[in-house]
């Protein structure tokens, strides 16, 4: 056997065995890949079943607070300022439905001639609830979903939202309905000039109207774990 196919042959052999090497670690990094990507989709199952076993246990303190408010005002029924003070109260805590004039957002990310690139996000929905707070709205609501001082708007996985720790949207698209409360003019002027027109660019379809809408209540609870209530002479 002559020196070239020697040669030839080494270097077929080094070849080959380069690319059983490169397939190796490229199975072996594909297997990486899917353990990692397992391993989320496990921890965001997990999240996912915390937050609603969470949100389970703050409705059932919820109902408690309330059925003893309810027995308080039966037994203070005929005090009228203190049954509007509760009522104020559970207004500003979000815990009682509300009603008034107000509007109507409806979003659509999806359908029959609506071709966007990303669908709406967390981020979005964010902005436009801080966008209706400074317009001085006195209730939101989003999918029938609350908008209170805890609530959080956050994506479990890569197209389910979650608000108040509860699914609002689903894979394919969904209709978001925002509503709110307050200075009509003030509400369409804002969400106008700020948030509708980036909305209708991403190719989104958007409809805002002025109406008497009703708010549910929050249907969480609230915890305290370090807050402590103090004494006015404290502070």
């Amino acid at each position: 056997m002559n020196k070239h196919v020697v040669t030839v042959a080494t270097i077929a052999a080094i070849i080959i065995g380069f690319l059983i090497a490169v397939q190796i670690q490229t199975k072996e990094e594909a297997d990486t890949a899917a353990q990692i990507q397992s391993k989320r989709l496990a921890q965001i199952k997990s999240v996912t079943e915390s937050l609603t076993e969470k949100n389970k246990k703050l409705r059932e303190i919820q109902e408690q607070l309330n059925e003893q408010i309810n027995s308080y005002r039966e037994k203070n029924i005929n005090n009228p300022l203190l049954i509007e003070k509760l009522n104020e109260l559970k207004m500003s805590d979000g815990t009682i439905a509300v009603q008034g004039p107000g509007i109507r957002l409806k979003i659509q990310d999806s359908g029959q001639n609506i071709d966007v690139l990303f669908p709406i996000n967390t981020d979005d929905l964010r902005r436009i609830v801080n966008t209706l707070r400074f317009a001085g709205a006195e209730a939101i609501s989003i999918n029938g979903q609350r908008i209170v001082f805890c609530t959080s708007i956050v994506m479990s996985g890569n197209s389910t939202i979650l608000v108040n720790s509860v699914p609002i949207s689903k894979i394919g698209g969904t209709t978001y309905e925002i509503l709110a409360i307050g200075d009509q003019t003030v509400l369409v002027d804002y969400l106008t000039n700020l948030e509708i027109l980036p909305l209708k660019q991403a190719g989104m379809k958007v409809d805002l109207t002025k109406e008497i809408v009703t708010i549910p209540a929050y249907k969480g609870g609230y915890t305290f774990e370090y807050a402590k209530t103090i004494q006015p002479s404290n502070y």
